[in-house]
């Protein structure tokens, strides 16, 4: 009986035991079943999707064991970026590329917020860049690359040291060869070069929104019609041509092009088609009324936001983090040639021996940084690509730098 009895208890403390375990030691499926769902979306350029899908990857797996994602990567101009994400703010992405030129204005239409480790990053990065990044001396997005400038390059097999400090130069020797020498006249980026070194002026007023210029000046040392005639005495010439910069490219290939002014995002395509020929500087000079004026340039950074309406935004900021890191900035000079503004990413080695790099430093002497209004770009544009065709309706230069001027200026 006292057997029984011991066995039976015996049998019955088992059975508790067996079953506080259980309760107490979860299934792999209810440990699955337990983690956040994940939702974002990625908006970059079309030319950085391999290299954005890596990141995204990379950034899943080490991530893995806090949460499950579904992170879908989208095509979207950086330079038109802040036009996207105000046409249909809520439904727009979590996480984005963009030129800083565009940072105030999302601060101030509240699609960004101050990030939250300011001090961290800003420490991380080089200043020129945390500044690019900064409204009013706050963090309100996360430096990317600090080379979103432009600069010359050339196919050293056809020109020398001596030759590419002249642009009207390097365009006469493409003439004989039945050859081009380019540059982008749609873009008012690029066609800032012109106007940038000769004392005539572009910028915004103190409202950060519209733009002061006097590219029109009749009373200037170096007149706005005087760069006008330069341009079109480039222009006239067969040696030139008026190209995008995925025109200039494709021309890079097919060896109809032998120089281009373009920046950091073509140096790998460029070193792959011109192999040991591929040669960087900055900009040359070009001759306008009687002189030699060293072109100039804009310059910046690019920088990824967060959605302050984002649903996931902590893990939004977890991946803006993530994508412009130290390791990340790296792999992005690596597959595309593009300048970190991490400060131990730049100051690699790889990254000091860079032709691009080396280049786009040159010019940054002749650079400013790029603040100008909404209003600048179309103007100038229509202006250029005119002045491209030759003037064909031969409308008075001073006319339309008049209207150039009062549209660029127009509230």
């Amino acid at each position: 009986m006292k057997r029984n009895f011991f066995l039976a208890l015996l049998f019955i403390s088992i059975f508790i035991l067996m079953t506080s375990c259980k309760k107490q030691t979860p299934s792999s499926e209810t440990k699955q079943s337990t983690k956040q769902m994940v939702d974002l979306t990625v908006w970059g350029a079309d030319e950085d999707k391999e290299l954005l899908q890596e990141i995204i990857v990379s950034f899943k797996n080490h991530y893995a064991d806090k949460a499950n994602f579904n992170i879908v990567y989208q095509s979207q101009s950086e330079s038109h970026c802040k036009d996207s994400l105000l046409g249909d703010l809520e439904n727009a992405a979590d996480v984005f590329a963009f030129a800083d030129d565009q940072v105030a204005a999302l601060a101030a239409a509240g699609v960004l917020d101050p990030i939250k480790n300011q001090t961290d990053i800003r420490n991380s990065n080089l200043a020129a860049a945390a500044d690019a990044a900064s409204v009013n001396g706050k963090l309100y997005a996360y430096p990317l690359t600090a080379d979103n400038g432009y600069f010359l390059y050339y196919n050293k097999a056809y020109f020398s040291e001596n030759d590419i400090q002249s642009f009207n130069r390097m365009i006469e020797i493409a003439s004989t060869q039945n050859l081009k020498v380019t540059m982008d006249w749609s873009s008012a980026w690029y066609v800032y070069s012109f106007f940038g070194n000769t004392g005539l002026k572009i910028g915004l007023n103190e409202d950060g929104i519209t733009n002061y210029c006097n590219w029109n000046s009749t009373d200037n040392p170096i007149k706005g019609v005087d760069v006008a005639q330069a341009m079109l005495s480039i222009a006239s010439s067969s040696g030139f041509a008026n190209m995008t910069d995925e025109q200039f490219l494709s021309g890079v290939k097919d060896g109809s092009v032998i120089a281009g002014i373009s920046g950091v995002w073509n140096s790998v395509a460029i070193e792959e088609a011109w192999g040991e020929n591929t040669g960087a500087a900055k900009l040359p000079t070009y001759t306008c009324a009687g002189q030699e004026i060293q072109m100039a340039s804009f310059s910046g950074c690019k920088l990824i936001g967060v959605n302050a309406y984002s649903k996931n935004s902590e893990w939004a900021a977890k991946l803006a983090e993530w994508i412009t890191n130290e390791k990340n900035q790296t792999l992005r000079f690596v597959m595309r040639g593009q300048g970190p503004s991490n400060i131990k990413a730049a100051n690699s080695s790889e990254v000091q021996s860079s032709l691009a790099i080396t280049a786009l430093i040159a010019q940054s002497e002749y650079s400013q940084l790029q603040r100008v209004g909404g209003k600048f770009w179309d103007p100038v544009s229509e202006f250029a690509v005119n002045m491209s065709h030759g003037n064909p309706n031969n409308e008075a230069i001073q006319v339309q730098l008049d209207r150039l001027v009062k549209d660029v200026t127009s509230r």
